[in-house]
C-alpha cells in the first residue's frame, strides 16, 4: 500500500512538472509580439517553461493532426483552430486575441509613396508572398490580388514562401523587390528602417482575425490554460499594438 502511495505520489509530481511546460504553435507573424510576451509571463511565472514553435497556420495544423506535442495553437486566422475542433483534437472555446494587417514591404521601391501603383512598376521582377495554402497572409495577398485584377498580370512574378518570415525575408534581403507580409513584421526591430512600407486598406481582403485555442491532451496543462488567459489580457494590448495588431474589444 504504501508503495502504492508513493507511486501515485511520484506520478502526480511529474505531472505537476509537466504541467509548468508549454509548447506553443504559433503563426509566423507572431514572432516578435510573442517573444516580447513570453518575457514578461515568465517574469510573473519563474516556474513556467514557454516553447515557442513559429510556422504557417496550415504547416501546424498538420503537425497537429499528425501527433505533434503542442498545447497551445494560435493561428493567423479562425478557421485553422476550426479545422482541429472539427478533428476532435481541441478543448474548450476558440477565441480571437488580435486583427493582423497586410502590408506591401520593399527595400528598393518607396512603397510607402507609391502604395498598390507600386506592384505595376516596371522594375519589379519578383513579388513574395506567403504559400496561400497554408498561410493565412499568403491567402489574402492572392485574394487582394484578384480582387484589384492582378493576379493574372502578376502571377508569373510571384515568389512563394513557406511562411510569412520567409516571405518577408525575401523581400528583407531583396531577393524580391516588394513582399506581401505581416505589419507586425515589417515593424519589427530587424526590418525597421531597411525598408518601408505601405498598409493596405483592410476593405480590400477578407478580415484577418487571428485566433487560439487549446490543444487536447491526455492531462490537462494548467499552465497551458493559464498562458492562454495571459495572451488575451488586456493588460497587453499595449504590447499588442506597439507590433501593428488591433485587438477585440473587452
Amino acid at each position: 500500500m504504501k508503495r502504492i502511495i508513493i507511486s501515485i505520489a511520484i506520478l502526480l509530481a511529474t505531472i505537476s512538472l509537466s504541467a509548468q511546460k508549454v509548447n506553443v504553435a504559433a503563426a509566423a507573424n507572431l514572432k516578435y509580439v510573442l517573444e516580447e510576451l513570453k518575457i514578461i509571463y515568465l517574469k510573473q511565472n519563474p516556474r513556467a517553461k514557454v516553447n515557442l514553435t513559429f510556422s504557417a497556420s496550415g504547416m501546424l495544423v498538420q503537425q497537429i493532426t499528425n501527433g505533434a506535442l503542442f498545447d497551445f495553437f494560435m493561428a493567423a486566422d479562425n478557421d485553422f483552430p476550426l479545422k482541429l475542433k472539427d478533428k476532435g483534437l481541441t478543448t474548450g472555446p476558440i477565441n480571437t486575441y488580435a486583427y493582423g494587417k497586410l502590408v506591401i514591404y520593399s527595400t528598393t521601391l518607396d512603397v510607402d509613396k507609391l502604395g498598390l501603383d507600386a506592384l505595376k512598376n516596371p522594375t519589379v521582377k519578383k513579388i513574395a508572398i506567403a504559400n496561400p495554402e497554408t498561410a493565412t497572409y499568403g491567402t489574402r495577398s492572392v485574394e487582394l490580388l484578384k480582387s484589384l485584377k492582378l493576379y493574372d498580370q502578376l502571377k508569373s512574378k510571384l515568389v512563394i514562401g513557406e511562411n510569412i518570415a520567409q516571405t518577408a525575408q525575401f523581400a528583407f534581403t531583396g531577393n524580391a523587390e516588394i513582399g506581401f507580409i505581416a505589419l507586425s513584421l515589417a515593424i519589427a526591430p530587424d526590418m525597421a528602417g531597411s525598408g518601408n512600407y505601405y498598409i493596405i486598406s483592410p476593405k480590400l481582403y477578407s478580415p484577418i482575425d487571428q485566433a487560439c485555442v487549446l490543444i487536447k491532451t491526455p492531462v490537462l496543462n494548467t499552465e497551458a490554460v493559464k498562458f492562454k488567459k495571459f495572451v488575451l489580457s488586456p493588460a497587453n494590448k499595449a504590447i499588442w499594438e506597439k507590433y501593428g495588431y488591433a485587438i477585440p474589444k473587452s
